[in-house]
């Protein structure tokens, strides 16, 4: 199970960071990251770290604004979220796979999804 906190409301420009802590599931050996969906949209990738910790990767948009960390010690991924947008406003997800590369940026490259934590950003 996958619980993610530290979504909530800021002014554009402000910062969050969020949170995705598994319970029954080791991190060690699995790719993590973040997806998110906005109102009418579909759900689009964000971020993820490889197995790893070596590689990092994002969407266009949120690249030197996010940034996306892993504490295996601790189950627990991070992703600290710089310089919000209006249109960063989503429900984000966070997940854990271990899908090959070329399955991040899709969602059915991803095992298992946490429950989502709204991020609403105003403008």
């Amino acid at each position: 199970q996958l619980q993610a906190s530290g979504g909530g409301q800021v002014q554009a420009g402000g910062s969050l960071r969020l949170s995705c802590t598994a319970s029954g599931l080791s991190f060690r050996g699995y790719n993590v990251g973040w997806f998110r969906q906005a109102p009418g949209k579909e759900r689009e990738f964000v971020a993820a770290v490889r197995w790893s910790g070596s590689r990092t990767y994002y969407e266009d948009s949120v690249k030197g604004r996010f940034t996306i960390s892993r504490d295996n010690a601790k189950n627990t991924q991070y992703l600290q979220m710089n310089s919000l947008k209006a249109e960063d406003t989503a429900v984000y997800y966070c997940v854990v796979g271990s899908g090959v590369l070329s399955s991040t940026w899709s969602p059915s490259g991803w095992g298992y999804w946490g429950q989502g934590t709204l991020v609403t950003v105003s403008s």
